[in-house]
């Protein structure tokens, strides 16, 4: 749960007052004492539920302020605080579903040994409203297969925009985290009014630009309510982060997966540019991708003859490059597969599952979607692989094995 922005809906064309204006004013009017009474009341049932509760309402008051003119009313620290609070409210971000986690590498990795990985996974959480936001967990994956989350601390918070005029802007954004909070604990929200149905999917990759440079890079879809486009997460450390849109006919489809490093030169990423097949694509530039692309698979067995499509960025081995894939068959099932690509030219697939290797089964089928295995991203510790996925967009549940039992799978 985290404290949010309240904003209020529609009123009538013929109303004298603009609905914010009228509540402004209606704390305007109340005396000292019962600003004093009302705020002690909203404290008595808020503050001990989230971090920072009171710097939140200023800071609330302070967008209010700016909005509507109010920086001659004098207002005292309390009345501005409760004015704060009235445009607010609480928002469980994970009520309605929780689903489709991505997984890699952490930028921090000091003090880890024998081969263990300190990661951040990233998860789709669906609220009120059946809005996506990114949310972020924690923890230490070991080279046997093994894992541990970290403890989620009592609050959470949301990511906050670094410039408020740009929500409207067409050329991205950068939001941050405050630095006294946790990764764990952060949210990242729409911003944008291409953003504002959700931000969806995220495939997390830790991209190598050089020698010991990274910059971690996901490719998300925005849903406006009516349109979708894909956009970048861009960060270094997890601390500030630009969303930025996809440009060019490739950025119009959702489901894109980055690879972790240059082919030949050129940023290439896994998409499905016809809602069915998966294709490779090509580009010199990181955020515009107009290419149509090449044909990479079509579904081809009956557990993935509706469509096909990745589940995160491929994954080097030494074998080639391993793509997670799922597919969709009958009554709408999902489940998870995987295909070999060729280590100099991924466009060559040299082999693929003939059946799942991960499907719902039991109670695991029951849920806001249900018989659902999802995920967008897999972690390869040594040669195990831990593989985070979304359950029916109910739970996340965790998979291990290893790169060589997969191997031994295709043909």
């Amino acid at each position: 749960m985290v404290l949010r922005p309240f904003h209020l809906g529609w009123q009538s064309a013929s109303a004298p007052v603009d609905r914010a204006a009228r509540l402004v004013e209606d704390v305007a009017e109340l005396s000292d004492e019962q600003v004093e009474t009302e705020y002690d009341r909203v404290i008595q049932d808020f503050a001990e539920r989230h971090w920072q509760t009171e710097q939140l309402f200023e800071e609330r008051f302070r967008e209010v302020e700016h909005h509507h003119g109010l920086h001659d009313r004098g207002f005292s620290p309390a009345r501005q605080r409760l004015i704060g609070a009235y445009f607010c409210h609480e928002y469980t971000y994970a009520a309605a579903a929780l689903m489709n986690p991505s997984i890699v590498p952490h930028p921090d990795q000091s003090g880890m040994g024998a081969g263990a990985c300190r990661f951040v996974m990233s998860l789709r959480a669906v609220g009120e409203g059946h809005i996506s936001s990114i949310a972020f967990r924690e923890g230490i994956a070991e080279p046997d297969g093994s894992f541990q989350l970290w403890p989620q601390s009592h609050f959470a918070t949301a990511a906050v925009i670094d410039d408020t005029s740009l929500t409207d802007a067409d050329d991205g954004v950068t939001v941050h985290r405050n630095a006294e909070s946790t990764l764990s604990n952060c949210v990242i929200f729409p911003i944008t009014e291409q953003q504002r149905g959700g931000l969806e999917d995220l495939r997390l990759v830790r991209f190598k630009h050089g020698e010991g440079d990274y910059e971690w890079i996901g490719t998300y879809t925005a849903y406006s309510g009516s349109s979708i486009r894909s956009e970048l997460l861009r960060t270094r450390d997890f601390r500030s982060f630009q969303l930025e849109p996809i440009r060019g006919k490739a950025g119009r489809n959702k489901g894109m997966a980055l690879f972790d490093r240059h082919i030949d030169g050129r940023y290439a990423m896994i998409g499905r540019q016809d809602g069915k097949n998966l294709f490779l694509l090509r580009s010199d530039s990181i955020d515009t991708w107009d290419d149509d692309g090449i044909l990479l698979m079509e579904p081809r067995y009956p557990w993935e003859f509706i469509q096909i499509g990745n589940c995160g960025a491929p994954i080097l081995t030494d074998a080639g490059w391993l793509m997670l894939t799922h597919g969709v068959g009958a009554m709408r099932k999902y489940a998870l597969g995987c295909a070999l690509l060729d280590r100099d030219d991924p466009s060559k697939v040299l082999a693929r599952t003939r059946e799942p290797v991960l499907t719902a089964e039991h109670a695991d089928r029951s849920g806001y979607v249900p018989n659902v295995i999802y995920t967008c991203g897999a972690m390869k510790v040594g040669e195990a692989l831990l593989i985070p996925y979304g359950i029916s967009d109910s739970a996340v549940g965790f998979a291990s094995t290893t790169v060589s039992d997969l191997l031994a799978l295709m043909n």
